[in-house]
């Protein structure tokens, strides 16, 4: 992060109910899996893979403002 980029506080970060939901199917998801082998290995490869993406544009929705979150509604 750069100096000038503006970190949210947490009441902002959970200002967006549908991203608070999507997170926390996904930490539902993992505290299952956790300590079970749910998967294959090309599977677990395929989701991380897929959490990876998903992470990025939750990145990207986050520090882009109120115009990129408002593209999630």
């Amino acid at each position: 992060m750069t100096g000038s980029a503006r970190i949210p506080s947490g009441v902002e970060r959970r200002a967006n109910p549908r991203l608070r939901e999507l997170v926390d199917e996904m930490l539902a998801s993992i505290r299952i899996a956790a300590n079970a082998e749910l998967w294959t290995p090309d599977e677990r490869a395929r989701y991380e893979a897929e959490m990876a993406r998903i992470m990025d544009s939750v990145r990207q929705q986050a520090i882009g403002g109120p115009a990129a979150r408002a593209r999630l509604e």
